[in-house]
């Protein structure tokens, strides 16, 4: 059984129907009725409450930004983590097999309760306190992801400047690679002619460094101006 009391005080949230924070904390290796469909709803409800935050935070941001910092926010592995951040593993119902194999730190299970909780808190409470909800649990990420939004850009620009300059383009190599394969952090530099140090950034893809790292370059080039 789930400890909801316990459970409540790391959500900080009191659920009216507890019936419906245990289904959506079971996951279908426990049993045949299980989260799967409240994942589906929060899915949505998730993807609908972190657009209309990114639109009304950021009135000047056109519409491939606020999509690529919906993005950053809405996907498995940010899912997984604050489901650890919240130590939402040691609630969730698993069949044996699965909690053998680790199933409560896997990324897809974890993600998949965050989603279910999502469903739940809004079935139970309604939308305004389901996005406050939301809304505690992304806080510092939000401007993480104006940011990380903003930088599609940032190569193209570099590279323009660079063109513009009468330089060759810009250079951009993989340093190092941390991390399981479903979970990775690239470390990228990048190198232009006319400047000693290369510039270095990190992100969860190859292409998020080297938006990072091509950025880095265009402050250092504009600070010398």
């Amino acid at each position: 059984m789930i400890d909801i009391e316990k459970l409540q005080k790391v959500l900080k949230y009191q659920f009216l129907d507890r019936a419906i924070v245990e289904l959506a904390l079971t996951h279908r290796s426990a049993n045949a009725l299980n989260n799967e469909r409240l994942e589906f709803l929060g899915d949505s409800l998730l993807g609908f409450i972190v657009a209309d935050i990114l639109y009304k935070s950021y009135p000047e941001a056109n519409e491939g930004e606020l999509s690529r910092m919906r993005s950053t926010l809405v996907n498995k592995i940010t899912l997984a983590n604050i489901a650890r951040e919240l130590k939402l593993g040691q609630f969730v119902q698993l069949g044996s097999g699965e909690s053998k194999s680790g199933g409560s730190d896997r990324d897809s299970i974890l993600a998949d309760a965050v989603e279910a909780l999502i469903a739940a808190i809004y079935l139970d409470a309604g939308m305004h306190d389901c996005r406050k909800v939301v809304s505690r649990w992304l806080d510092h990420r939000l401007g993480k992801s104006a940011t990380t939004g903003r930088l599609r850009d940032a190569k193209t620009q570099l590279q323009e400047l660079m063109q513009a300059s009468g330089f060759g383009l810009p250079q951009y190599n993989v340093v190092k690679i941390e991390g399981e394969a479903h979970q990775q952090l690239f470390h990228v530099e990048c190198k232009v002619d006319g400047v000693a140090e290369a510039m270095t950034s990190s992100g969860t893809s190859k292409r998020s460094a080297e938006q990072g790292a091509a950025l880095d370059m265009l402050q250092q080039l504009k600070s010398r101006h």
